[in-house]
């Protein structure tokens, strides 16, 4: 059946505009691009940054001038169960890579010739104050970086602002109250593997 050019044309005409009244229609494809399109747009909708990606409380340890002005600052947490989890965790985290898992200065950079202390020692346990204690996790040592501040008045960015106060004392508290005891259930450190002699596979 052939039907009249003229009713084709009225067919394909009332097909189109049927088409274009709906909403959807409305922006295909002709007003629509990468630019507008359903996504969010910049700055269009804030969110929030991730807790702690972004500094925005300064320096933690400004209060502090220096490690000496530290020694005889009073631990605020005390030592409670988790305090001591939250301190293992960090200190395993942030202080192993140096000091060992057992405090005791086991590390490869150790064995490596990078000098640690064993925190296990008397000396670091009887006589060391907390307080110095978190001063040198603050402010660091002549080798060990400070880990409570990003850099100096100078700019010299050594070391990083990576824990903050009250982690900084969960180590203390896990350095004084518990990595003694844990590295005694640890048993005695391995010794060192012997270099195989000659001819050995």
């Amino acid at each position: 059946m052939n039907l009249p050019l003229r009713t084709l044309y009225s067919v394909a005409f009332t097909c189109v505009a049927v088409a274009l009244s709906t909403a959807d229609a409305q922006a295909w494809p002709w007003s629509n691009d990468m630019m507008n399109q359903s996504s969010i747009k910049p700055q269009e909708k804030i969110t929030p940054f991730p807790a702690r990606s972004v500094p925005v409380t300064g320096i933690p340890s400004a209060a502090w001038e220096d490690r000496e002005a530290t020694t005889d600052l009073k631990n605020p947490h005390s030592p409670t169960p988790g305090s001591l989890k939250t301190g293992k965790v960090l200190f395993q985290i942030y202080c192993a890579a140096c000091h060992g898992l057992s405090g005791r200065a086991e590390s490869e950079v150790v064995k490596r010739g990078m000098p640690a202390n064993d925190l296990t020692d008397d000396y670091v346990q009887s006589e060391l104050t907390e307080g110095w204690i978190f001063g040198t996790i603050t402010f660091g040592s002549a080798v060990m970086p400070p880990y409570g501040r990003a850099g100096d008045q100078n700019d010299e960015a050594r070391g990083s602002n990576d824990l903050s106060v009250d982690e900084r004392w969960h180590v203390v508290n896990y350095v004084k109250h518990q990595l003694r005891a844990d590295a005694v259930a640890a048993g005695p450190l391995p010794e060192d593997a012997e270099e195989p002699t000659q001819g050995e596979n």
